[in-house]
C-alpha cells in the first residue's frame, strides 16, 4: 500500500510538539515493536486523536483502518491515504479490510488495529473483536498489544499514557494456520487481557500524578 514517507515524517515533526503540549503524553515500553518485519499493533480506542498519538509514539510507520466516511472529501481522503489509512465500509463485512491488512503485513509493515472495533464512549474497555487474532492466525505474525489511557476520559486534552506491551508470538497466542474459532476466541482474550493489565497499571499511575 502506498504511503507518502515524506508527508508522514513531516506530519510527525509538525504534530509532535503540539500533541506533547496538549496531551502531555508519556510512552511506556518504547521499542516493544520489532524493528522490522510484519507485525500487528493491537490497541484500545479512546478518541479521534489515537492514531496520531500512536504514530508519534512509535518510530516505525503505522498503517490504520479508517471508516469510509473520512474519505468522502477528496483532499482529506488523499492526505489520510498518504498517511497510511485505508477505508473500511461499515456493514459490508471485514473481508476487504482483512485483505488490505494482509497486503500491508506481507510487505513487512506495521498494521494497527483497534481491537474493540470502535471508540469507547464511556472510557471503559469494550468487548474485543476477533479481526486482530484472525490476521495473526492467517499470516502467522506477532501481535504487540498497546493500551491508551487518559487521566480524565471526559477531558479532551487529558494527560495520556501510551503503553506498549511485550510481543505475543502466534505460538504464545495458540494460533495455528488451520485453527478454528476457539483459537481465535482464546487469542483475542489473551491480547485483551494484556491491554487490561496495562490499563490497571496506568490508571494507578495517572491517579497519583
Amino acid at each position: 500500500m502506498a504511503q507518502n514517507k515524506l508527508l508522514y515524517t513531516f506530519g510527525k515533526t509538525i504534530l509532535f510538539p503540539a500533541y506533547k503540549l496538549l496531551y502531555r503524553f508519556k510512552v511506556k515500553n518504547k521499542g516493544a515493536v520489532p524493528p522490522e518485519g510484519g507485525v500487528i499493533l493491537a490497541s484500545n480506542h479512546m478518541s479521534f486523536a489515537d492514531p496520531v498519538l500512536l504514530g508519534l509514539s512509535e518510530k516505525r510507520r503505522l498503517y490504520f483502518m479508517a471508516k469510509q466516511e473520512l474519505f468522502r472529501n477528496k483532499f482529506a481522503g488523499a492526505v489520510i491515504r498518504a498517511l497510511g489509512a485505508f477505508p473500511v465500509e461499515r456493514g459490508a463485512g471485514d473481508g476487504r479490510a482483512i485483505k488490505n491488512g494482509e497486503d500491508i503485513l506481507r510487505e513487512g509493515n506495521v498494521m494497527t488495529i483497534f481491537i474493540e472495533g470502535t471508540r469507547t464512549k464511556t472510557g471503559e474497555l469494550l468487548r474485543p473483536r476477533s479481526g486482530c487474532a484472525l490476521l495473526a492466525q492467517q499470516m502467522q505474525l506477532p501481535v504487540v498489544p498497546c493500551c491508551i489511557t487518559k487521566k480524565n476520559f471526559f477531558h479532551k486534552f487529558s494527560k495520556t499514557i501510551i503503553h506498549f506491551g511485550d510481543v505475543l508470538t502466534p505460538e504464545q497466542l495458540g494460533l495455528t494456520p488451520d485453527g478454528g474459532r476457539r483459537e481465535l476466541k482464546n487469542a483475542t482474550g489473551m491480547i485483551m487481557g494484556e491491554i487490561k493489565k496495562m490499563r490497571e497499571e496506568d490508571e494507578r499511575e495517572l491517579k497519583n500524578s
